[in-house]
């Protein structure tokens, strides 16, 4: 079925590169998840914050593998993206990725999550800002969301300090093992960097 306006980004922005490894201003690498990288996956959905939040819990250190291995793919059908947050000597530190990809719209939302021990420095505000960056300069994307539960002021802050604006609420969008939650909607567009 024929679209009636050209798509933002062209079949292939992503899948046609190898996903990057981005660095982020003070010296924090996001590159691809590695097979590696399993069992620290395993200990961070341990944690029931990131539990909370990310509605799964990896009881396994194959079901770990099995999300670390999903990148792959998911980047080669230019759906989702997501990369480890890495200190200097290699270790994850957190999450930072793009879901609900559209290359149609040049939207996606962004989703993050860091491990508690490197809670506290900004970790996630850092790894938004630097992929936001390259999404909106190298590969042309004209919007970014950040949605999160209105109970999770963390992920407000990260949002509100990376500079994307709170545009609303959305009433019970999501189901976590409490009950319904509210949705905060913060936006980005490339013209506001």
């Amino acid at each position: 079925m024929p679209l009636l306006v050209d798509a933002v980004l062209a079949q292939g922005a992503l899948r046609d590169a190898a996903q990057p490894r981005l660095v982020t201003n003070d010296g924090l690498l996001l590159r691809p998840w590695q097979g590696r990288d399993a069992d620290s996956v395993r200990t961070a959905f341990g944690c029931p914050d990131i539990q909370r939040w990310h509605v799964r819990r990896l009881d396994t250190l194959e079901e770990a593998g099995e999300w670390v291995g999903q990148w792959v793919d998911r980047w080669d059908a230019e759906t989702a993206a997501s990369w480890a947050v890495v200190d200097r000597d290699d270790q994850p530190l957190g999450q930072v990725g793009l879901r609900e990809i559209s290359l149609t719209q040049g939207s996606a939302a962004l989703s993050y999550w860091v491990t508690p021990a490197a809670r506290g420095r900004a970790v996630a505000a850092r790894s938004v800002e630097a992929l936001s960056t390259w999404a909106f300069g190298s590969i042309g994307f004209n919007r970014l969301n950040i949605h999160h539960s209105t109970t999770n002021t963390a992920s407000c802050r990260v949002a509100e300090r990376t500079g994307y604006r709170h545009e609303g609420t959305l009433r019970q969008a999501i189901m976590h093992a409490d009950g319904w939650h509210d949705w905060h909607l913060h936006g980005r567009l490339h013209t506001d960097t």
